[in-house]
Protein backbone atom coordinates (compact mmCIF):
# COMPACT_ATOMS: atom_id res chain seq x y z
CA UNK A 1 0.00 0.00 0.00
CA UNK A 2 1.27 3.11 -1.23
CA UNK A 3 0.86 6.85 0.79
CA UNK A 4 1.45 9.56 0.07
CA UNK A 5 1.46 12.51 3.44
CA UNK A 6 1.64 16.10 2.35
CA UNK A 7 2.78 18.89 5.22
CA UNK A 8 4.58 22.41 5.15
CA UNK A 9 1.45 24.36 3.87
CA UNK A 10 -0.45 27.18 6.12
CA UNK A 11 -1.20 31.03 6.33
CA UNK A 12 1.85 33.30 4.75
CA UNK A 13 2.02 36.52 3.81
CA UNK A 14 1.89 37.45 0.12
CA UNK A 15 5.92 37.50 -1.30
CA UNK A 16 6.91 34.97 1.27
CA UNK A 17 8.59 31.39 0.79
CA UNK A 18 7.19 28.26 1.33
CA UNK A 19 8.47 24.46 0.84
CA UNK A 20 5.59 21.91 0.54
CA UNK A 21 7.13 18.03 1.53
CA UNK A 22 5.72 15.02 0.14
CA UNK A 23 6.32 11.44 2.39
CA UNK A 24 6.01 8.58 0.49
CA UNK A 25 5.48 5.24 2.18
CA UNK A 26 5.04 1.75 0.97
CA UNK A 27 7.14 2.12 -2.22
CA UNK A 28 10.74 3.52 -2.95
CA UNK A 29 10.75 7.16 -4.79
CA UNK A 30 12.35 5.64 -8.03
CA UNK A 31 9.55 3.42 -9.01
CA UNK A 32 7.24 6.97 -9.38
CA UNK A 33 6.89 10.18 -10.97
CA UNK A 34 5.91 13.01 -8.19
CA UNK A 35 3.80 15.24 -9.55
CA UNK A 36 2.11 18.39 -7.35
CA UNK A 37 -1.07 19.64 -8.40
CA UNK A 38 -3.60 22.64 -6.65
CA UNK A 39 -7.21 23.07 -6.50
CA UNK A 40 -7.79 26.79 -5.90
CA UNK A 41 -11.79 27.54 -4.25
CA UNK A 42 -14.36 27.15 -6.78
CA UNK A 43 -11.82 25.85 -9.65
CA UNK A 44 -11.01 22.73 -11.07
CA UNK A 45 -7.59 21.28 -9.67
CA UNK A 46 -4.87 21.94 -12.19
CA UNK A 47 -1.44 20.37 -12.30
CA UNK A 48 1.69 22.33 -11.33
CA UNK A 49 4.86 20.50 -11.17
CA UNK A 50 5.97 16.82 -12.22
CA UNK A 51 9.55 14.85 -11.74
CA UNK A 52 9.90 12.17 -14.02
CA UNK A 53 11.16 8.73 -12.26
CA UNK A 54 14.54 7.76 -12.45
CA UNK A 55 15.62 7.28 -15.70
CA UNK A 56 13.90 9.99 -17.30
CA UNK A 57 15.13 12.94 -15.00
CA UNK A 58 12.83 15.50 -16.45
CA UNK A 59 10.86 18.44 -15.01
CA UNK A 60 7.63 19.76 -16.31
CA UNK A 61 6.16 23.10 -14.75
CA UNK A 62 2.74 25.04 -15.68
CA UNK A 63 3.21 27.84 -17.22
CA UNK A 64 1.79 29.94 -14.63
CA UNK A 65 4.16 28.90 -12.05
CA UNK A 66 7.30 28.61 -14.06
CA UNK A 67 10.49 30.57 -12.23
CA UNK A 68 8.63 30.81 -8.90
CA UNK A 69 8.13 26.73 -8.23
CA UNK A 70 10.76 24.11 -7.93
CA UNK A 71 9.75 20.65 -7.87
CA UNK A 72 12.80 18.07 -5.95
CA UNK A 73 13.14 15.05 -4.55
CA UNK A 74 15.38 13.42 -1.77
CA UNK A 75 15.61 9.33 -2.54
CA UNK A 76 17.28 8.94 0.86
CA UNK A 77 14.17 10.71 2.56
CA UNK A 78 11.77 9.21 0.19
CA UNK A 79 10.03 12.73 0.17
CA UNK A 80 9.34 14.96 -2.66
CA UNK A 81 9.24 18.65 -2.43
CA UNK A 82 7.42 21.88 -4.00
CA UNK A 83 9.41 25.06 -2.89
CA UNK A 84 7.45 28.16 -4.14
CA UNK A 85 8.91 31.35 -3.88
CA UNK A 86 7.14 34.95 -3.82
CA UNK A 87 4.02 33.17 -3.16
CA UNK A 88 0.55 35.42 -4.26
CA UNK A 89 -2.26 35.39 -3.06
CA UNK A 90 -3.83 33.36 -6.59
CA UNK A 91 -1.39 30.59 -5.41
CA UNK A 92 -4.11 30.08 -2.41
CA UNK A 93 -5.11 26.50 -2.61
CA UNK A 94 -5.49 22.90 -1.95
CA UNK A 95 -1.80 21.14 -2.69
CA UNK A 96 -1.86 17.61 -3.63
CA UNK A 97 1.11 15.11 -4.52
CA UNK A 98 0.80 12.37 -6.37
CA UNK A 99 2.42 9.15 -7.84
CA UNK A 100 2.55 7.84 -11.13
CA UNK A 101 4.04 4.87 -12.49
CA UNK A 102 4.70 6.32 -15.73
CA UNK A 103 7.25 8.08 -16.97
CA UNK A 104 7.38 11.72 -18.57
CA UNK A 105 4.53 13.58 -18.14
CA UNK A 106 2.21 11.32 -17.03
CA UNK A 107 -1.72 11.11 -17.51
CA UNK A 108 -2.72 9.42 -15.01
CA UNK A 109 -1.44 9.21 -11.45
CA UNK A 110 -1.86 5.72 -9.33
CA UNK A 111 -1.56 7.29 -5.91
CA UNK A 112 -2.87 10.64 -4.18
CA UNK A 113 -2.12 12.46 -1.11
CA UNK A 114 -5.15 14.27 0.82
CA UNK A 115 -3.73 17.48 -0.06
CA UNK A 116 -2.75 20.70 2.55
CA UNK A 117 -3.59 24.07 3.03
CA UNK A 118 -1.88 26.78 1.23
CA UNK A 119 -3.39 30.50 2.27
CA UNK A 120 -1.92 33.65 1.31
CA UNK A 121 -3.02 36.83 2.48
CA UNK A 122 -2.17 40.49 1.04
Amino acid sequence: QVQLVESGGGLVQAGDSLRLSCIVSGRTLIDYSMGWFRQAPGKEREFVAVLSRSGGGHLYYAGSVKGRFTISRDYAKNTVYLQINSLKREDTAVYYCAASRNYGLPEKYDYWGQGIQVTVSS
